[in-house]
């Protein structure tokens, strides 16, 4: 199995360019299952998640083409022969659910497994299932399948989520396009992936307004046609390698990054101690001198603090002057990470969904375990700014959500490989 071997202790300095947004793109690729006509998306970022997703419509049907190293996507539905998402596929990754509502929309018909993903909490499908029914679908949970279909075609509704959920609001929104009459979503997520998902809809000639803001208004076409789009800029790579130079010191600048998709997490980094500045070219990033201060984080539905972001924070607060509170209120059990970073000589406590991080002088290398995908590149960040060598072992959770980290850390002063089952590097 994959390990990641870090040398800590050195400053950075250059460049890393961020790559498109894995959850816009997860999102984006179902788009093609409401038409028959080609939708190219591009600025796709290299990930295992997304060659799950490409594995999953395939299954379906649907054609879909890794072009230009990976970064386009061509992807068309026009001849598809199954509405069956299988469980070996979707268990892999919950963003399979996603093509759950495209498949009713269009084909009034689906069969989708319930989803799999990181162990970070139960994240029921409730609400999906709810908003669906809203819009006339008839859903049952049999054999651990969702058996979703709506004769006559979906039928415009008014419905309010009791909770602004990320994924519920994608599917209702994609399925309500084709659905007759007007859909007016309410407590809609207001996510930077969701604002991208309804521009390229938009795009596709689908009548959407409000996005980025509680409600969405869909009004049903007959049809949607193909469009090409870039996907934008994953902002959760942004804020993970905005975070090394303020744990190493140095200065890093973030290629493509805008501030706008992070105002909650500029703000905790510029009270914690580091500058943020907006370029023409992205974010760059430095830590000013002395030691980093302590600050509280709570983890809340954008525009808040990203519960993405917040085993990443963690790392930087282990080494801050003081005690900091991190509260996670999206998912249970995500402080998996606390055990193994303090196995690196933090100071945590966990009490249920709340963590206490009392800053040391310096954390020390040691082996640890990545439990998750952001718990393990919060292990690599910690190890940057650590005393010694750190060994991260069961990095294959890395590979969903993060393409070719040892060569953006590398190439700005990192002192990191990536053994590939006993010899050889990424």
């Amino acid at each position: 199995m994959d390990q990641i071997v870090i040398e800590g202790g050195r400053e950075l300095s250059g460049e890393i360019p961020i790559a498109g947004a894995k959850n816009a793109c997860l999102t984006l690729m179902p788009a093609t299952l409401l038409t028959d006509q080609p939708l190219t998306l591009t600025n796709a970022p290299r990930l295992s998640d997304i060659r799950t997703m490409t594995e999953l419509l395939r299954s379906l049907g649907a054609e879909v083409a890794a072009l230009q190293d990976g970064q386009v996507l061509a992807l068309s539905s026009h001849d598809l022969t199954s509405h069956h998402a299988d469980y070996e596929i979707v268990r892999k990754m919950r963003a399979s659910n996603l093509v759950l509502g495209p498949l009713l929309a269009r084909f009034h018909r689906a069969e989708v497994s319930l989803p799999g993903g990181c162990a970070i909490g139960a994240r029921p499908m409730d609400l999906h299932i709810e908003g669906l029914s809203a819009l006339g679908a008839e859903i049952e949970l049999r054999d651990g399948y969702l058996h979703a279909k709506a004769p006559g075609g979906l039928k415009g509704a008014r419905f309010e989520m009791r909770f602004a959920s990320v994924g519920a609001t994608e599917n209702i929104v994609m399925a309500a396009t084709l659905a007759k009459g007007t859909t007016v979503l309410g407590n809609a997520a207001r996510e930077p992936e969701i604002v991208d998902l309804v521009r390229c809809l938009r795009a596709m000639g689908a009548q959407i307004e409000g996005e980025g803001t509680g409600t969405i208004t869909i009004e049903g076409v007959d049809a949607l046609h193909g469009a090409t789009h870039e996907v934008v800029t994953d902002r959760i790579e942004l804020g993970t390698y905005m975070l090394a130079p303020a744990i190493c010191g140095g200065e890093v600048e973030c290629l493509g990054g805008r501030v706008e998709l992070l105002e909650s997490f500029c703000e905790k980094l510029d009270a914690a101690g580091v500058q943020v500045e907006q370029t023409p070219h992205g974010i760059k990033v430095a830590r000013r001198n002395g030691r980093l201060s302590a600050v509280d984080v709570v983890t809340e539905p954008f525009p808040g603090f990203p519960t993405d972001l917040q085993a990443q924070m963690m790392a930087l607060m282990c080494t801050a002057d003081g005690v900091s509170v991190l509260e996670e209120r999206i998912f249970e059990n995500r402080f998996m990470h606390a055990p193994e970073l303090a196995r690196m000589g933090a100071q945590i406590e966990v009490h249920g969904g709340t963590a206490r991080v009392t800053g040391v002088e310096r954390l020390r290398g040691a082996p640890v375990m990545a439990t998750d995908l952001r718990a393990s590149v919060s292990l690599i960040l910690a190890a940057l700014g650590a005393e010694g060598e750190t060994v991260v072992s069961r990095v294959y959770h890395l590979d969903r959500g993060y393409e070719r980290v040892v060569r953006k850390l590398s190439a700005v002063g990192a002192k990191l490989s990536r053994v590939k089952d006993g010899g050889g590097d990424e």
